[in-house]
């Protein structure tokens, strides 16, 4: 349980992140959704508001860091502390190759996969320090493990990402935080949608035979929910999770399986 705990979500207006929302609310959490879309935002307050628990909205842009502390700055203004930051917020990047890629596609898939995750633990660690009390989850990828052609920026982000998960785990571990990443598989909704179709048209192949694939890739021959992902959240922030900090948790349905 994360009952009393103040929970931050970067992303959290859609998806998995919303998904990440309402489960950390259902297990007693209060949660500041940070956001760059303020209508998704308003949906996401609703449901956590449905479970019981305090909710905030925060338009964020994690690309600035002028934005990133305005929005600390904003939380600790409503919140006396914050125990928990999961930083979900990612973008897809491209779909092309090395050499097609430009110079600004790269640097945003960076900067908002990467960067702000980066930016939102630096802001919100002292905090952290002084209650001798954190938990952070990054939610990774099964590609920060092995490569993915054609979304070098993206697999380059989040190969770094999990780097990052581990170095800092090590740095604040005698602090009580922990630090860990969610690496999920193909996780079904809008995004990867997106993805499959800009693949298919890339490869001369069909939506179908794309998605097909993509679920043959696992063991068991599915894509992955966002409900899966916000369980294992749910769990890596709470105190039965104390002594695993360093980690990256594959949700693959057994796509990827180390």
């Amino acid at each position: 349980m994360v009952a009393d705990r103040t929970a931050v979500v970067t992303g959290g207006g859609r998806g998995i992140g919303q998904a990440i929302c309402i489960e950390l609310a259902a297990s007693g959490a209060d949660v500041v959704v940070a956001d760059i879309d303020e209508s998704a935002m308003e949906e996401t307050k609703q449901l956590v508001e449905d479970e019981g628990q305090r909710a905030v909205t925060i338009k964020t842009d994690l690309q600035q860091l002028d934005d990133v502390q305005q929005t600390i700055d904003e939380i600790f203004d409503i919140f006396d502390s914050v125990e928990i930051l999961v930083n979900n917020a990612g973008i897809a990047g491209p779909t092309r190759l090395c050499e097609e890629v430009t110079a600004e596609e790269w640097d945003q898939t960076i900067d908002v996969n990467l960067r702000g995750p980066f930016y939102m633990c630096r802001e919100l660690l002292p905090g952290m320090k002084d209650q001798s009390y954190g938990r952070i989850v990054n939610i990774a990828s099964v590609t920060g493990k092995r490569p993915l052609e054609q979304r070098l920026p993206y697999a380059t982000a989040k190969m770094g990402l999990l780097g990052f998960t581990r170095t800092l785990a090590a740095e604040v571990g005698e602090h009580n935080i922990n630090v860990n990443a969610i690496c999920p598989g193909s996780v079904y909704g809008p995004r990867i949608k997106r993805v499959f179709e800009e693949k298919a048209e890339a490869t001369n192949q069909t939506y179908s035979d794309i998605r097909k694939e993509a679920e043959n890739a696992s063991a068991r021959n599915e894509l992955v929910s966002r409900k899966d992902i916000a369980q294992l959240a749910a769990f890596l922030c709470s105190d039965n999770s104390t002594r695993i900090t360093g980690q990256d948790i594959n949700v693959s349905s057994g796509k990827v399986m180390y």
